[in-house]
């Protein structure tokens, strides 16, 4: 009978998790058919224990449980799987900061891979019961594989919520559908076979609603806040591809969704407990909830040093576990500690993926039954270790937006009636095409793609009393705007779900197989910057974190000696991290209504009391710590794994207007800590001010480089120890900066009425710079070694000019005034309009008495400065400087007169005569001497120091 191998599985996974059932009772419902199960509580303990969350579970409850098996049709139809409303709370897990099993620890990967085998023993011992002699064991095999892969599992009324302090998170999900469809993405009945080894399901979530309110001591909120996500839907496609028909765990895994509309909601009073819970995961990534390992680690030395790192899936059938090490001289180094980029909740996570896509009937190591092209049934032996599958991971969304929202208390006209929470939209960014994609195999391999299409900000209605963008101030959408970056969808097309699930030029929707690149020199050939900005248009980021053996493949004879001495010589393991980012062309407009905003915004962040989840270490020196041997030494030589991360935003365009009103002096001392928030008194009544001065900035490029050891603790524990280290092993031990700014020049222009910008008028011509610095990790190590640099800057100017005049000097005076100062209302004073004429000349107008101009430049600056345990150093060279009046001349006849003020260096020997003061005199080669050369040291106080200087 179909029932004696179905029912088992079916009841292994119900009766593990819920109490108080009795498997006898819940065999016979399920022969007849339909199963409804009542008022369920689920097994928390079980749920910690094999989940090893860092939360703990206060209850879980279901409400009903439907299972609807049709026997008759059991190869034609699905199993349906109904839960009615199921409610689950959880909280941080105390002491999770000690916890062996939290994000950092080193053994995450294996005692997750050992909970998810002992997971499994108890359904294949129920699946070994008799075989029917009347139904062949490959067709109870696939029989059984056919019911699993078309399992409809359908939740209403999902409640999860956590608690923490007096946050409360609560997400509810109205409907959530998971079935199989066809290669058309519609529901059918389906299955994997030898000419088309690939299943496909689809996960609709219908109305999802993120709440996120504020309780009080006694456990209850007494306003809530609005749902920071209400009423969203999204749909999630599965690709599972397969190797062969016996496979168990896909090769290749695809799991993507797509949110047509994502309207996000964060008030004042939630923006801190928002960021608190951003925090809270950031954490669980890096692992810095689990500092506390450092004690525990030097009470357990000796265990600690034969711990070594276990790849996912790198265990075959007799147990043996292939280790690998890094490129550290101690194997203290080995450990994975909480700034790995790898460990932490993703290996975690890592490591449940074949317990999902698994349908847990078969592991290393068992036999299987494998069907011949005659239909005879061969025993097999599964003995190969399984490769670890490529997992593709999509998040597409077509349009977003986030807006701030103020509130304030209201009461009604009765003074019994309750208080209520009245909100107000002040601020909300836009985004159109954004696309987050991840890619993974294993440990060696993770990228991470993030890109939007197109981004821009706008102010909402007033600010703080100030009706700058009410309904009845009948300003325009351009007004608003004061952020914009990228292009639109209509221009730009779909770009952004290219090659995902919901493209139909896909290779997954074409009957392809799809190819993906795990090499990481070959990744960065293809995903570019200029690739990935032409893609998006707005933003680009590239995380890439690869884990490459280096110690080479070995062939023949040697493969015996190689399985016998795997303990004793682990390969050589290579780690790297890159991060790039590109931001596109972006225009940004800090008038006075955008500044208020972002301020308020800031200040309203900073008003909370809650501490932070990871608190760093106080840097100490170990005395025990151990002289490396020269091929520890030589090994580090070779490679030290490192951090990049590479920032480029392209042709930026910066606007500051003059103040239309003037807030600053009740923002700034909220921001600063000075004093709490209070209203103004009386808001200025806002007039928009047109012809509108500003000034404006406008860089070609600016790109920004970082680099920093992977492993800096372990890295300079152990190069401190040297008493000579080269000058390569001193490199990796800081942490390095370069800044590079391409064409930055500035101006004035002014906003008319018609609300477009005039043509630049320059007071900074274009001109390049860049800035070098490096600073020492961990420098406590270093206080015996005067020699070594703690800190390093080095800035280099080629050539800098600014030019004014006497009316540009008073605009540019006023347009910082109107920040600076105000009325004493909030309102800015108004501008001359004589003085506004003056220095935006008409178009094509000639003006017969030009003003003068006076102008400043220098030329080839070069700064450096140097800190070190016993002496701070500051050096620099400048070429040239020249500061001269100049006065344009009125027609062709008369030239341009200059009058030199300061100059250097010069040649004096025509002194004396008249036309030295009208020449423009320059260097007589490039290489005259510097203008200017100075140095300057300043001893510092050292402990260690017997004899002061």
């Amino acid at each position: 009978m179909l029932e004696s191998y179905v029912t088992p599985l079916l009841m292994s996974y119900v009766d593990r998790y819920i109490k108080n059932l009795k498997p006898s009772d819940l065999q016979l419902s399920l022969w007849g058919g339909d199963v409804v199960l009542s008022k369920l509580d689920l097994k928390l303990d079980v749920l910690e224990q094999e989940l090893k969350l860092p939360f703990t579970f206060l209850s879980g409850h279901i409400h009903e449980l439907r299972i609807h098996v049709p026997w008759t049709k059991l190869g034609s139809e699905p199993v349906v799987i109904t839960i009615n409303t199921m409610e689950c709370i959880l909280k941080l897990k105390e002491g999770a900061q000690d916890d062996h099993e939290s994000c950092g620890s080193s053994s995450t990967n294996r005692s997750t891979t050992e909970s998810v085998k002992s997971l499994a023993k108890p359904r294949r011992i129920q699946q070994a019961a008799p075989t029917d002699p009347d139904l062949p064991p490959g067709y109870v095999q696939s029989l059984i594989r056919r019911v699993v892969n078309n399992v409809n599992i359908v939740v209403n009324n999902l409640i999860l919520k956590y608690v923490e302090d007096d946050i409360v998170l609560s997400v509810n999900i109205t409907s959530a559908e998971c079935y199989t469809v066809d290669e058309f993405w519609d529901r059918a009945f389906m299955d994997i076979s030898p000419s088309d080894l690939v299943l496909r399901k689809v996960i609709n979530f219908s109305d999802c609603t993120i709440c996120l309110d504020k309780r009080n001591a006694s456990g209850k909120i007494e306003f809530y806040q609005d749902p920071l996500l209400y009423k969203c839907s999204f749909r999630t496609r599965l690709h599972f591809t397969y190797d062969n028909i016996n496979s168990k765990i896909p090769s290749v895994i695809k799991i993507q969704a797509l949110v047509e509309t994502l309207k996000l909601s964060i008030t004042d009073q939630q923006l801190p407990m928002f960021i608190h819970i951003m925090e809270l995961g950031m954490a669980l990534y890096y692992g810095e909830i689990g500092n506390q390992r450092g004690a525990e680690m030097e009470e357990h030395g000796t265990h600690a040093k034969e711990t070594v790192v276990n790849m996912t899936g790198a265990e075959d059938e007799t147990g043996l576990q292939v280790q690998h090490t890094s490129q550290y001289p101690h194997p203290d180094m080995y450990l994975q500690q909480g700034n790995d980029d790898e460990q932490g909740w993703v290996s975690w996570a890592w490591s449940y993926v074949p317990a999902i896509v698994s349908t847990g009937d078969e592991y290393d190591g068992e036999e299987y039954y494998e069907e011949t092209e005659d239909g005879v049934q061969q025993r097999r032996q599964k003995s190969q270790t399984p490769k670890d599958p490529i997992i593709s991971i999509g998040f597409y969304c077509t349009k977003a937006s986030v807006t701030f929202k103020l509130t304030e208390m209201q009461t009604e006209s009765s003074y019994y009636s309750p208080q209520k929470v009245k909100s107000k939209e002040i601020l909300c960014l836009e985004q159109e095409g954004m696309t987050v994609e991840v890619l993974m195999m294993g440990e060696p391999f993770f990228d991470c793609q993030i890109g939007i299409v197109g981004c821009r900000a706008l102010c909402l209605k007033g600010i703080m009393g100030v009706k700058d963008f009410e309904e009845n101030t009948n300003r325009c959408e351009a007004d608003a705007v004061f952020f914009q970056c990228g292009e639109s969808l209509s221009s730009k097309g779909m770009t952004y779900l290219t090659n995902s699930l919901f493209d139909y030029r896909s290779p997954e929707n074409n009957g392809v197989q799809a190819e993906f690149i795990l090499e990481a020199a070959l990744h960065k050939e293809t995903y570019t910057e200029i690739a990935g900005i032409q893609r998006f248009g707005a933003f680009y980021m590239d995380y890439l974190y690869t884990m490459e053996n280096t110690s080479g493949k070995v062939s023949g004879s040697q493969q015996e000696y190689s399985s016998i001495s795997k303990e004793e010589e682990p390969p050589i393991v290579q780690e790297m991290s890159v991060k790039r980012l590109v931001v596109g062309p972006l225009d940004i407009c800090f008038n006075s209504s955008a500044v208020h905003r972002i301020l308020k915004i800031v200040a309203c962040s900073l008003e909370h009391e809650y501490e932070s989840y990871s608190k760093p270490n106080p840097d100490t020196v170990d005395d025990k710590r151990m002289l490396p041997s020269p091929e520890e030494v030589a090994a580090l030589e070779e490679f030290i794994p490192t951090r990049l991360t590479c920032v480029t935003v392209l042709n930026i365009t910066i606007t500051i207007p003059m103040a239309e009103f003037n807030l600053l002096d009740c923002l700034l001392p909220v921001i600063l800590g000075q004093k709490n928030f209070s209203s103004p008194v009386n808001a200025p009544a806002f007039q928009p001010l047109r012809p509108l001065p500003a000034l404006r900035i406008q860089v070609d490029k600016v790109n920004l480089e970082h680099s920093v050891p992977m492993y800096a603790d372990q890295l300079v524990n152990t190069v401190s120890s040297l008493s000579q280290p080269s000058d390569n092993l001193l490199h990796h031990c800081y942490a390095h900066c370069y800044l590079k700014i391409f064409g930055f020049q500035a101006g004035l222009t002014s906003l008319d009425s018609e609300g477009s910008f005039l043509p630049l008028t320059p007071l900074v011509p274009s001109f390049s710079t860049a800035l070098y610095g490096k600073l020492l990790r961990l420098p406590i190590y270093w206080t015996k070694r005067t020699f070594v640099p703690i800190t390093e800057c080095i800035f280099e100017l080629p050539n800098f000019t600014i030019q004014a005049t006497r009316a540009q000097t008073l605009l540019l005076q006023a347009i910082c005034q109107s920040w600076t100062h105000n009325m004493g209302n909030g309102a800015s004073p108004g501008v001359n309009e004589a003085l506004l004429n003056e220095v935006y000349k008409a178009s094509g107008v000639k003006s017969q008495n030009p003003p003068p101009t006076l102008e400043g430049s220098i030329q080839n600056v070069e700064l450096k400065y140097c800190s070190k345990s016993l002496v701070k150093c500051a050096s620099g060279t400048v070429g040239s400087i020249k500061v001269c009046a100049k006065a344009p001349g009125s027609s062709e006849a008369v030239k341009e007169k200059l009058v030199p003020l300061i100059q250097g260096p010069s040649d004096t020997k025509e002194l004396h005569m008249s036309k030295w003061l009208n020449e423009s005199r320059k260097p007589e080669s490039l290489l005259a001497p510097d203008l200017l050369a100075f140095t300057v040291q300043v001893p510092q106080p050292m402990e260690h120091c017997n004899n002061s200087v």
